[in-house]
């Protein structure tokens, strides 16, 4: 039975199968002393250069409340789909770590949010090449993000080829990369692809940052054929719009359509692009049909909006994986948001309270 067509309460295990750059995420409160020491903005998200070595370790030594999370933007969806699921192992996550003790903590902490890891582990003979992390100084309302990829740059498509490996992807229905994955290993997305394709299996992608519609946009609009949902915000849209496909304006309802008509290899299956818009409309376009709009509930109090754009598609992927309608699946991925946005860093309250018919604007 295809999945748009059954309406499951349970997910067989490893359904969704999610591929990233896995990081940990390291939360403390701060003082503003701490990022003046560092040459860091309150608001900001920076890649860590020299003058950050000893960061993480001062968080780890000198914050003591300090939290980790099981980072990176894959493995947020992850999180996210497992959580209004309520079911460990429906997704396997996969990426490239290090052989060090930010790996044990960042697989306990991906462990204990139900994920089934596949992670390639990087080992060299110095141990230079650390797990990612991302340290995440909260001052007041602010956060500024210090990311270190590390071994996160260092996947490799082998991995794929383990026997265990080969097996999640043979069992999986739902392939799932960020578009941050197509800086590291573009090759092994295109392998989910072609298998995605081959299997009459569903691919879906997210554009992700809008550094990576212009850099790496390229390797976007290869793997764009086998695209059957696209996800992204209205930033990122406009900035792929403007440097892909050369588009003359900022308005998302016909750049989400113009992503909709871009050549698809299985033309049976039309593309669905659905563009987040923070607090405004969230809009979904398919192929021949009118623009739909969604409105979107805003909690009274966000703390950190840090991991929203993940935790929507972690939702809209579990309600797709359920067979539920695309309203259904929006409506549960403005959900994921709406509880990430109300917590510090992206994480979530114990359970879900998800009721589709009282979660209305």
């Amino acid at each position: 039975m295809s999945i748009e067509s059954s309406n499951k309460q349970k997910l067989d295990d490893g359904t969704i199968f999610g591929i990233g750059n896995p990081l940990l995420d390291i939360s403390a409160e701060v003082p503003l002393s701490f990022l003046e020491g560092y040459n860091l903005k309150a608001n900001d998200a920076i890649l860590a250069g020299d003058q950050h070595k000893d960061l993480n370790e001062t968080l780890l030594r000198d914050y003591p409340n300090h939290q980790f999370v099981a980072g990176g933007s894959t493995q947020n969806t992850m999180r996210a789909a497992t959580w209004i699921l309520q079911q460990t192992g429906a997704c396997v996550y996969m990426g490239s770590v290090g052989q060090d003790k930010y790996l044990q903590l960042l697989h306990d902490a991906a462990t204990k949010a139900g994920l089934t890891l596949s992670y390639q582990i990087h080992s060299d003979s110095e141990g230079r090449v650390q797990t990612g992390t991302c340290a995440v100084l909260i001052t007041g309302n602010n956060r500024s993000l210090v990311a270190n990829l590390g071994a996160a740059n260092c996947f490799t498509i082998d991995h794929l080829d383990e026997p265990k490996n080969q097996e999640f992807i043979e069992k999986a229905k739902i392939f799932y990369a960020a578009g941050f994955f197509y800086t590291v290993c573009p090759d092994a997305v295109m392998r989910l692809c072609e298998h995605a394709d081959k299997n009459k299996k569903l691919f879906c992608t997210n554009l992700s940052a809008p550094f990576v519609c212009e850099f790496f946009g390229d390797r976007l609009m290869k793997v764009m054929p086998y695209v059957d949902y696209l996800f992204g915000n209205e930033t990122e849209a406009r900035s792929f719009a403007k440097h892909q496909l050369k588009l003359n304006t900022e308005d998302v309802k016909e750049i989400a359509k113009a992503l909709s008509e871009l050549p698809k290899k299985n033309a049976q299956r039309p593309r669905i692009v659905i563009i987040t818009q923070g607090a405004d409309p969230t809009v979904l376009a398919t192929v021949g049909k009118d623009i739909e709009e969604f409105q979107v509930k805003k909690p009274l109090n966000i703390v950190d909006t840090n991991g929203a754009g993940d935790s929507f598609v972690g939702g809209f992927l579990a309600y797709l994986a359920l067979g539920k309608s695309h309203a259904e699946a929006i409506q549960a991925g403005a959900y994921c948001a709406f509880e990430c946005i109300q917590q510090s860093g992206c994480t979530y309250p114990d359970k879900p309270n998800f009721d589709p018919t009282t979660f209305v604007v």
